[in-house]
């Protein structure tokens, strides 16, 4: 998983709340599990004017000319700017995957759900909840200025605006340190190594039987 410490890139407005993890990946694309990929089909019902396929090529599919990720201003967009409720529905991984695949880092929102907000932190995306006042103003902010970007920094758990306006934010300790160091729930475990080779080593020794069985 690739760690997050500090990102600065151009914000991407999408003003609505409510956006469900169907509206994020589509259900048609849930058949592969391989994490990568879903990109060209993130929004896949309001970025295009078709229905979307697997495996479908998307570069000769018809664009909505007025969704956020399709209008010029907004190419290479990595913060992505919304509103409250974010990511609710089902419980689907592939909406973190899809997210990370088009090449979004972090996501602003007044409130996300639960779950998809804990699969955020699993799969390298950092999911930012500041107030709905100052995501109101980041809204205008952005709008306004073609190529405004934000500086997002999680060691000192902050938001930076190119005015040098800074928002705090709150995260987890634990949460932090998994993404401050790009661990994943494998990679947790395996910072434990040591300990664990140790353990089996003793126990081994006082429980061998446990270690025989099918000979």
């Amino acid at each position: 998983m690739r760690a997050f410490t500090q990102h600065q890139g151009i914000v991407a407005p999408m003003d609505r709340s409510n956006v469900d993890t169907d509206m994020i990946i589509p259900k048609q694309f849930l058949k592969s599990i391989k994490r990568s990929g879903f990109g060209p089909n993130l929004f896949d019902e309001l970025r295009y004017l078709d229905e979307g396929q697997p495996d479908q090529d998307c570069s000769q599919r018809p664009l909505n000319p007025e969704f956020v990720l399709n209008q010029p201003r907004y190419k290479n967009a990595s913060v992505l700017l919304a509103r409250s409720n974010f990511g609710c529905g089902s419980s689907r991984e592939h909406a973190p995957w899809a997210l990370d695949d088009f090449g979004f880092r972090a996501i602003i929102a007044p409130s996300f759900a639960d779950i998809f907000y804990n699969n955020c932190f699993k799969n390298g995306l950092l999911p930012i909840v500041l107030s709905e006042e100052i995501v109101d103003k980041l809204f205008q902010e952005a709008e306004q200025a073609e190529g405004y970007q934000l500086d997002v920094d999680l060691e000192s758990k902050t938001v930076t605006t190119p005015a040098g306006e800074s928002y705090s934010f709150e995260v987890d300790d634990f949460r932090r340190h998994c993404l401050l160091n790009g661990l994943d729930d494998i990679g947790v475990t395996l910072e434990a190594a040591d300990s664990i080779k140790d353990y089996e080593a003793k126990r081994r020794q006082s429980a061998p039987w446990l270690f025989n069985a099918g000979h």
